[in-house]
Formats: structure tokens, sequence, C-alpha cells
């Protein structure tokens, strides 16, 4: 699209959706003095990446690191919240049959836990894989045994990918893999182990940045500055209704309000945006929109009494008894997100599908099941427990299956034809993108719709490279105060 800055005085821009993406478009937009009109259908702004805070605890929807290797966002989180940036140490792990496992895969720390049996069978199945050809590969489990070896693929990515997806890993496609796994070699790593051994592989960054008071913190600083040029942000306003004639959109239809726009970013699922167009796109746009598919999933938020039970900022589940997938420990995000210095607080991660069985639980036997299950994994004493809070998020990931690619490729054919009409951000593109990706497709929208640049939206972030191997010096931001800081009440330290 190369609509004239000159043609955006007539009518206001309509963003859509304030998630990362579009409060970014409309920070962008703001910024030369265009008038913009954001349309959220929650009463907050953040999306995915917002910070829910019930009873004074603070915690993520999934838990959102800011690291990036884009400069142009690096500086524009630096602009927006400066030294509340916190430096934060990465420490994740698997949960395996009772042992932590560290991750991604160290070849010392396995063969330790692992048993002599099983690194048997891991290191001549490693062994094979390494030794055949390559074949093309379709499925994530293709990706992940080639690189792997099936035995190491069995114990330590199936049963969590399929507890995420809900889809058997061979129904995934190879390009989730290659954006969310490291490719490391264990030969380079077992090298790098031994004296002489030479530099160590990259591995997964080291630290991250993290907003003091959580993500949401960013996302809320961003609307207030959007607002204080000018900018509108209309907060309980699903779109409804996207208008288009004669290849441009004409007016938005949001929270019982017809608008007429100049030009419209959205950042909504591609399935909606393909369901409210008015006239509606031919019938087989329509199916092809409708045969996306999403996971969705909810968040268990448990206060316990007394210290984390582990160190880690999260914790892999890989245990068939739990249907838990993830555990968040927000403590190890930020000292400020849990306000009582007596108390932790957990983020237990359930995926589901909305409308399933886990998804209509009510909320007491959610909490109850989380509890249950943190005791039966044995991370948490019974008598810890100390109440929590459900929050249900949907359509939170696009699921990458069999026929994703071709769906996306003919409802993009259609929305090309709609010359002002740019989509961006992980829902809007159909792409498992990080914050920081979904930024940058904002930015370049709005490029598109200002300057004419012709930029690729949806090339951006579409190499099948993985998003953090870290290959630049540590940043001198701010490092999280230590232990004792961490109960002080919000108040005390200058929320």
């Amino acid at each position: 699209m190369t609509t004239a800055a000159q043609t955006l005085e007539s009518a206001p821009v309509a963003v859509l959706g304030a998630g990362p993406a579009g409060l970014t478009a409309a920070y962008r937009l703001t910024q030369r003095n265009i008038a913009v009109i954001v349309f959220e259908a929650d009463e907050e702004v953040g999306g995915l990446a917002r910070t829910v805070v019930r009873d004074g605890y603070r915690f993520d929807l999934g838990g959102h690191r800011f690291f990036t290797k884009s400069e142009e966002v690096e500086g524009l989180w630096e602009e927006l919240l400066g030294p509340e940036l916190l430096v934060r140490p990465r420490l994740s792990r698997i949960y395996w049959r009772g042992r932590f496992i560290e991750y991604p895969l160290r070849p010392a720390d396995v063969f330790a836990k692992v048993g002599p049996l099983e690194l048997a069978r891991s290191l001549g199945s490693y062994a094979r894989a390494r030794l055949r050809r390559r074949p093309p590969q379709e499925t994530y489990e293709d990706w992940v045994s080639a690189r792997f070896g099936h035995r190491l693929f069995e114990l330590f990515f199936k049963t969590y990918t399929e507890k995420v997806w809900g889809v058997p890993t061979d129904e995934l496609r190879a390009e989730w893999a290659a954006q969310r796994i490291a490719d490391l070699s264990l030969t380079s790593a077992l090298r790098a182990a031994l004296p002489g051994g030479g530099e160590p592989p990259k591995s997964l960054i080291q630290q991250f940045r993290y907003p003091r008071l959580g993500p949401g913190q960013m996302w809320e600083e961003m609307a207030r500055r959007i607002e204080r040029e000018g900018g509108e942000i209309r907060l309980g306003a699903p779109v409804e209704g996207l208008e288009h004639a004669g290849g441009r959109l004409t007016a938005v239809h949001a929270g019982g309000e017809r608008v007429g726009v100049s030009a419209a970013i959205s950042s909504i699922p591609l399935r909606t945006t393909v369901g409210v167009a008015d006239p509606a796109p031919p019938p087989e746009v329509t199916a092809a929109a409708a045969g996306l598919r999403y996971r969705d999933f909810l968040t268990v938020a448990l206060p316990i009494e007394g210290e984390p039970p582990f160190p880690d900022n999260w914790v892999y589940v890989h245990d068939q008894r739990a249907r838990v997938g993830r555990v968040q420990n927000f403590r190890a995000w930020s000292p400020w997100m849990t306000p009582d210095a007596g108390r932790s607080c957990l983020g237990l991660e359930y995926f589901c599908f909305e409308g399933d069985e886990l998804w209509r639980r009510s909320d007491e036997e959610l909490v109850a099941l989380a509890g249950e299950e943190l005791v039966a994994l044995g991370l948490v004493e019974r008598e810890r427990l100390a109440g929590g809070h459900v929050v249900r998020v949907p359509k939170a990931y696009p699921i990458y299956d069999a026929a994703y690619a071709r769906r996306v490729f003919r409802i993009r054919g259609w929305l090309d034809g709609i010359s002002n009409l740019q989509q961006i951000g992980r829902n809007g593109l159909h792409r498992y993108n990080n914050s920081d990706h979904s930024m940058l497709t904002a930015m370049r929208a709005v490029e598109n719709l200002c300057d004419g640049a012709g930029h690729d939206v949806w090339a951006v972030n579409a190499d099948d490279s993985y998003h953090e191997v870290e290959e630049a010096p540590e940043q001198p931001y701010r490092v999280a105060p230590e232990t004792p800081a961490m109960g002080r009440p919000l108040a005390e330290v200058g929320e």
C-alpha cells in the first residue's frame, strides 16, 4: 500500500487492536501528527502482553521477555521506560520425572540425570540422526528429530509440545520449530566441555530486560503517550464491521458506532478481519479464514506462603500426569511483582481450546486443579497454598497446521485488493511473532502508509532462524535489587 500522507488528513486512521503491534502503530502515527483512533475489544491495553493485577499480585499471561536483535525496537523500549527496565537473569528448566533438566539441553546435565540406559539410547539416536542425510523436514517432529535424534525428541519435546498445541507433533509445521528451538549441536557442546575444546556453541540468551512492574507497564506508558499526543483509544470497542468499496476501506464499525476512516492498520485475528468485512469476500476466502486455527490458554496465578519453590523464571512441565504445561515464578521476573515479603506467586499455564472441558471449568475448580497438580508434582507443599486467580485468553497462539500457509496465502491475495488496509502483529498475520517482531511489523506498516515505503509487512520475521540466540554484548540497563527488596510493597518503591 502506498497511500500518500496528505490523504490521511480527510479522516482518522483506524488502528484495530491495542496489543504491542497496534499500540506501536498508533504511537508512530501520533508522532507524525496523524489523527488516529485505536479500537480495542478488551477493557485494558496490552493484549496477551498485558500485566494482570489481583489483590496486589502482578502476573503475566505467558511470560514476556524483552529481548530483540533490532536496534529500532530496542531504542523504542528505552525511549518509553528507560531506567524502569530491569536486567534479569534467564533461567528456565524442564521438569522431567521429578528432576530439573537445564534448557537448552546441556550434555553434562543430561548425562547426570537421565541415567546410563536412557543416555545410551539418546546418544545412539542422536548419532543416527546426525549421520543420516536430512530429508526435507515438513513437520515439527521431523525438524526436532533430525537435529536431536528421535529419542531426545520423545523425552524433552513431544509431551510439552502436544500439551501446548493440542494436536500431534506430526501435524505441526517445521516453521514453528525453526523459530522457537535453538539448533544446537551436541557434538559441539561435548567438544567445548573438554579441556582445549574450543569456544562453546551459541546458546539461548542468558539475560533479558523486563519492566519493573511487568510487561503491561510498557504498553500502558505507550497508551498514555498516544493520548497525550491527541490520539484516541477506545476500550471495550470490538470491531464489528469493515466497510470497503472500490478497493479501499471506508469505515470501521466498532463498539456500536460507525467511524469513517482514511486507512486502517489491523492487529486483530486474520479470521476476524475476513469475518467482519462488508461486503464479504469470495466464498473461498471466507472458507480459508474459517479454517485458521488458534490455541487458547488460561493462567492460574497461585500466591503461596514463603519463598518460591525454584529459582527459575519458568519451568516446562514434561510430565504426562499433569495437565499444566508451564509454571511461571513471577518474583524471578521482577521483585515488584509480589507485594508481600512472606509470599511468592506462581502462574500455572493450561493450554486448551475455547469452550472445551478445561475452559468451561469454574475459577474455583481451576484453582483447585492447579494446587493439586503443584502438590502432586512435588513442587509445593499443600499447606503453602493461599488462594488463586484465573485469567482466560482466547486466540493466544496461531496454529501452524498443515493447511495454514495455503489458507493465509489465499486470504492475503484478497487483502492485497484493499489498498489502505494492512495487517500486522501475531494474530493479524497469523504468525507466531514475539513482541519485538510484532512492533517491527507496525513500524513498517506506518512507513508504508505515510511514506509509500513499499515494505512487505508479511516478510517481517518470515525467515527460519531462531529468535533468541545471543549474538551481542549485554546492555548496561538497571539490574533488579537483591532478595531483601523483593517483599517491599509497591507503595514503598514508588508506583
